[in-house]
Formats: C-alpha cells, sequence, structure tokens
C-alpha cells in the first residue's frame, strides 16, 4: 500500500511547525529563521503558503539546531504516517 502525499493529509500544517521553531529558538520572524537554519528566505515562504513541504534536509537541519527528535519535529506539522519516504 502507498503511502500518502505529505501535503494531501489532512493533519498536515508547516505552519505550526514554523511558528514552534519560532519559538523554540526565540527569534522574531520568518526571516531570522531562514537565517538559524541557513536556508533562504524563500524556502520559509514556499513552505507556509504550502507550495514547497518540509523536505529531509530541512527536518535534519531542525533536528541539529535544536536536538528534538524527527519524530517529534513531524508530529508538529501534523505528519503521522507511520513510515515516511
Amino acid at each position: 500500500m502507498k503511502q500518502p502525499e505529505l501535503a494531501s493529509l489532512s493533519t498536515y500544517d508547516p505552519n505550526q511547525l514554523l511558528d514552534g521553531m519560532i519559538e523554540y529558538l526565540n527569534v522574531k520572524n520568518d526571516a531570522a529563521l531562514s537565517r538559524a537554519l541557513a536556508v533562504a528566505p524563500p524556502i520559509i515562504s514556499k513552505i507556509r503558503h504550502r507550495k514547497m513541504v518540509v523536505g529531509p534536509a530541512l527536518l535534519i537541519r531542525m533536528h541539529e539546531i535544536t536536538n528534538l527528535s524527527i519524530r517529534d519535529l513531524r508530529a508538529m506539522m501534523g505528519d503521522r504516517r507511520p513510515v515516511y519516504c
């Protein structure tokens, strides 16, 4: 059985993850978050507007900076798939 795409999950909300990261890292906005994660600001904007999903590389970067588990980060954005591709 094929896993559903992340963006099609009814529970998927990347804004919860981004807002949680802003709070956890104690930064003011998306621009500061992009600097903290060392990603271009348009990446954060595309994720926020659901034009791009949070990919594995960004999840790993968030894990490296916060020491939060990948499972916890996935749960923050509503990704509750038991297996992920």
